[in-house]
């Protein structure tokens, strides 16, 4: 236990540096906002001075676990009413990105001469949840360790470039209108990180709403492994499974990812039982720190050699791939009046 401690510290410590230096920074630019300086600062840091191996552990660490558990206290501070707020349109607008997306995506990398395991990787992981949908697909679709690597890293690579794009694109294209920009970066955003940062550049509200479109589509997980499963069992031929090695061992899943039952449960709390005004307003100064040491996190993991090592033709998939979703989001706005 102390040495797995002993690992985690210094990068946890230096993602949460980061933060209370992005958190003073925002006093003099408070447009810009603590959220949005932390994964900017932890991208410069972490691509110039801070490479050392010895923070993998601890940026890791702090990027899923403490953004995860921010998350959870997320719904100390919403309920169900606010949620439903969203509307049959909003479910029908996440069920048709998602849907359309996934197409879209898979018939790209067909065109392109992708494995159909890599296409489907590259349409669940930008359709879902990003490196987790990922990892959650590839056994059932047989997909091996250097194609779940690949793709991960692109969705990754595609991830930021939105993530620092569709603020200015949302606030142009839907000014003064928080839940159509929520919309567009919930419904895009591959990773909850990457929406969190993203809408943290537009506004407080823009988060909140943003990251309920996300959970929507993490909610959807569960059918699109289950949809892959089948689509590679009818599709994927015996040339292109993977062979394991070794004993696999059968494990009990969630049917969801534990920190969205979390987010439930504690907005079923906040919904239906009168919780003092403090629990609320600790669990959103706990989920702030949380989110902006994650966000530092995000930042430092972000190696950019690492993404143009990909090659040509993998950054051009990645290219084809964001300009389809931002049409799609665009295109379901419209269409559902969000």
């Amino acid at each position: 236990m102390k040495i797995i401690v002993r690992e985690i510290l210094p990068g946890l410590i230096l993602s949460f540096l980061v933060a209370v230096v992005s958190k003073i920074i925002a006093i003099w630019l408070p447009s810009i906002g603590a959220a949005t300086i932390a994964i900017l600062l932890g991208i410069l840091l972490g691509n110039t001075f801070c490479q050392s191996s010895i923070l993998n552990k601890g940026t890791k660490f702090s990027e899923s676990h403490l953004l995860e558990w921010s998350i959870v206290l997320l719904g100390f501070t919403v309920t169900f009413q606010t949620i439903s707020k969203m509307g049959i349109n909003g479910f029908l607008f996440i069920v048709l990105q998602m849907t359309t997306t996934i197409i879209g995506v898979y018939f790209i990398g067909q065109k392109m001469a992708f494995s159909k395991t890599t296409s489907l990787l590259m349409a669940g992981g930008n359709a879902v949840c990003g490196s987790s949908a990922i990892a959650a697909i590839a056994p059932e679709i047989r997909a091996n360790d250097e194609e779940k690597g690949q793709i991960i890293t692109l969705v990754n690579l595609l991830g930021t470039i939105l993530m620092l794009t569709l603020p200015f694109l949302a606030t142009f294209l839907y000014p003064e209108q928080a839940l159509t920009q929520s919309a567009m970066i919930g419904g895009t955003l591959q990773s909850v990180g990457q929406v969190v940062a993203s809408a943290s550049m537009v506004s407080g509200e823009v988060v909140k709403w943003s990251t309920l479109f996300k959970i929507m589509r993490i909610m959807m997980i569960v059918v699109v492994v289950f949809a892959f499963g089948k689509f590679a069992d009818k599709k994927i031929p015996q040339s292109e499974e993977t062979v394991f090695h070794g004993h696999e061992t059968k494990k009990i899943k969630l049917p969801l990812p534990w920190y969205i039952i979390g987010f439930l449960i504690s907005c079923l709390i906040n919904s239906f039982i009168t919780l003092m005004p403090q629990i609320a307003e600790y669990a959103h100064l706990i989920s702030t720190w949380f989110e902006i040491t994650a966000l530092a996190a995000i930042g430092l993991r972000l190696n950019f050699k690492r993404f143009f090592a990909e090659g040509l033709r993998f950054l051009v998939y990645a290219i084809l791939v964001g300009v389809l979703q931002v049409v799609l989001v665009v295109l379901w706005i419209f269409v559902f009046k969000i």
